[in-house]
């Protein structure tokens, strides 16, 4: 029996076999992702833009966090806004979904009083040891909403293999 395999019908087989492979790859890979596999240290740091009504203001912070298995984080951060910096207390949890996107809810506190709340988009990459973020509100302890372009770069201080 003699079987001829045409140019066409390899490069056919070969783009199934890689669909198949990528395919059955990416959920693989996304279904590591958890609030329970992103526990342990991190640090960060953000930058952007406070708007207010005198202008907009430059911010920038780094930091470090402890986060749970539950999503339960604390830890503390220097920050600098406009020239002016200060150091302040993170409480708060995040929520992590399959698909490695999360998003965090952080207090921030001085001396054990809230200063403001910040909702984060988060996305994982590199095995869970790096992430970014962008914030999507900030709020004030009296509800004002303070308008900001905030990105932050997120990365664990022990890495997973």
């Amino acid at each position: 029996m003699n079987h001829k395999i045409t140019s066409g019908g390899l490069v056919s087989l070969c783009l199934m076999v890689a669909f198949t492979i990528l395919l059955t790859s990416v959920p693989a890979e996304a279904a590591h992702c958890s609030t329970a596999a992103s526990a342990g240290m991190w640090d960060y740091t953000y930058t952007g833009t406070i708007f207010t009504s005198s202008g907009p203001l430059p911010a920038a912070s780094v930091g470090h966090f402890r986060q749970d298995a539950a999503g339960k984080l604390s830890g503390s951060q220097t920050r600098s806004v406009a020239g002016g910096s200060g150091v302040e207390d993170i409480s708060g949890n995040i929520t992590v979904r399959g698909n490695c996107t999360a998003t965090a809810t952080i207090n921030v506190l001085v001396k054990g009083e809230l200063q403001r709340t910040a909702v984060l988009a988060v996305t994982f990459d590199n095995n869970m040891n790096h992430g970014r973020g962008i914030f999507k509100s900030l709020v004030l302890p009296d509800g004002t909403n303070v308008p900001v372009v905030i990105t932050s770069d997120n990365t664990r201080v022990f890495p997973k293999n």
